[in-house]
């Protein structure tokens, strides 16, 4: 019984992307066509062995593309080197420009399967997306990566490739023409929108794919909202509220890929891509539509604060489909190839991590600096006799510069500072608490046997100093101790300098 199920699981879905399981008895006018490229049986021109740019489909309407397919390379790899183009009833401007794996929801060519209603991968890609045309069809496959035409390039690239259609008598008023656009930003989101698709024109969004991610860091921000400006109105009407939700899920994404026929997610590198399809639903436009994503203005302003600080890069790409009549306003130029891959997992891409300079430590007295939390040398900078160790408590990395990290506990954070026997000096320390957290920190410090009592309010950062004596370090051991003074929270410390002159 189960066998059934799943068998007729698989067939509704597929179904559901062309018609009704119901209407497969029915008779209708038209024949099937196909066309094959890129394998060995089809002509060189068909194939990757004499030009970066191969015609795998040219048809005449009136039709409707009805599947399209392409087998992976034997190395079952591909990335974004290689673009897909259509283009309809002659126009010399794309419909559909975008890197071949992103299309089908497999971003940068990562993963090794995708299974939705209109789009799927396994050791080929195939699309079940319905594509009606009067006159004319013709998809492209460009390749603009650093390996020129020959067998090599035959050897990287799909290696086999096969368009369906059903010719028509005719197509109704009412029938638009398929789009598909893909885009990839690094921005601060704080500041500005990430826009995914500007259309112009009477038509309809059909669903998308998005990726969210910050290059070489863990985490990213799920409170952004998707927005839909439709007909050049000034504030969205659709808005939904959590890149999640969207997508359909709630409290962030799950820890592990959840894979389901019009909405899903799976991890991009160390960031999320979402997608969804608006079937029942598709958002209709009459004149124009924009589709972005940013903080709502209603969301807590700590969202757009640190998403504005150096260091809070973020990378969002996305593919969009959507229907619509011609002409359509021109897709926006594609990148460069190189500029198509993600960005480095480097830490804070494209900024760089600013470090303090050691000459000027030294002229301050510095003898001693702990970047608390960081996650290569955390002790930056000890003079000999000098040092550090935490006996209490936890790193953390995931803020903003320049204080992206920090040392934390959530009763009592404890860490002991080494200076040579007698030493009298300062302890400078900065805390800092840039998301606010549980409504914001509250802590009581002491250090060596100095109580500075208790600290809040430092959601801008603090310093605090005390004074070491000579008696108070005779053992050569200065003792930090930070308490957390509110039980939903927790205590932590940025920046520890022991100065002496």
């Amino acid at each position: 019984m189960k066998r059934w199920m799943v068998v007729l699981v698989v067939m509704g879905i597929a179904a559901g992307a062309q018609g009704d399981v119901s209407e497969l008895a029915k008779l209708a006018p038209g024949q099937t066509r196909m066309q094959n490229a890129l394998w060995i049986e089809n002509e060189l021109t068909a194939r990757f062995n004499t030009s970066k740019q191969v015609v795998v489909g040219e048809v005449a309407g009136p039709a409707q593309i009805t599947m399209i397919h392409f087998a992976m390379p034997a190395v079952l790899k591909l990335n974004r080197d290689l673009l897909l183009r259509m283009y309809w009833d002659g126009e010399t401007e794309p419909s559909v420009d975008c890197p071949l794996v992103d299309f089908f929801c497999d971003p940068a060519g990562l993963r090794d399967e995708v299974n939705t209603e209109l789009v799927n991968k396994r050791r080929g890609y195939n699309c079940y997306f319905p594509m009606p045309f009067r006159k004319s069809a013709k998809i492209v496959l460009v390749y603009d990566g650093t390996v020129e035409p020959g067998e090599l390039l035959w050897q990287i690239m799909p290696c086999y490739s096969y368009v369906m259609w059903q010719t028509r008598d005719s197509i109704g008023a009412d029938e638009a023409y398929f789009h598909a656009s893909w885009r990839q930003e690094a921005l601060l989101l704080g500041k500005q929108d990430f826009v995914a698709m500007e259309a112009e024109g009477r038509g309809k969004f059909v669903g998308w794919n998005v990726t969210i991610r910050r290059p070489g860091r863990a985490g990213y921000p799920v409170d952004g909202n998707e927005k839909f400006y439709i007909d050049g109105e000034a504030t969205a009407s659709i808005e939904f509220q959590g890149l999640e939700d969207s997508f359909g899920f709630s409290w962030g994404f799950p820890e592990t890929q959840s894979i389901f026929p019009r909405t899903g997610f799976f991890p991009f590198l160390k960031g999320a891509c979402g997608y969804r399809f608006f079937v029942e639903d598709a958002i209709s436009f009459d004149k124009s539509l924009k589709v972005a994503v940013g903080f709502g203005q209603r969301e807590d302003p700590m969202f757009r604060r640190e998403f504005s600080k150096p260091g809070s890069t973020l990378q969002l790409s996305s593919t969009t489909y959507w229907y619509q009549v011609e002409p359509h306003k021109p897709l926006p130029a594609m990148a460069p190839a190189i500029d198509r891959a993600p960005g480095p997992e480097v830490a804070f891409w494209p900024d760089k991590e600013p470090v303090p300079d050691v000459q000027e430590l030294q002229s301050r007295g510095v003898r001693l600096l702990m970047l608390c939390g960081r996650p290569e040398k955390e002790i930056f900078y000890a003079e000999p006799g000098y040092g550090a160790k935490a006996v209490s408590g936890y790193t953390f990395d995931g803020w903003e510069l320049p204080y992206y990290h920090c040392r934390a506990a959530d009763k009592t954070l404890d860490i002991e500072l080494t200076v040579p026997k007698g030493t009298a000096g300062k302890v400078r320390m900065f805390v800092i608490d840039p998301d606010n957290f549980q409504g914001g920190r509250k802590q009581t410090v002491t250090i060596g046997n100095v109580w500075l009592g208790t600290v809040e309010n430092f959601q801008q950062g603090m310093w605090i100093e005390a004074l070491v004596t000579a008696e108070a370090s005779k053992d050569g051991k200065v003792p930090i101790r930070i308490e957390n003074a509110r039980t939903t929270s927790n205590a932590v410390v940025s920046w520890i300098e022991f100065i002496s002159k």
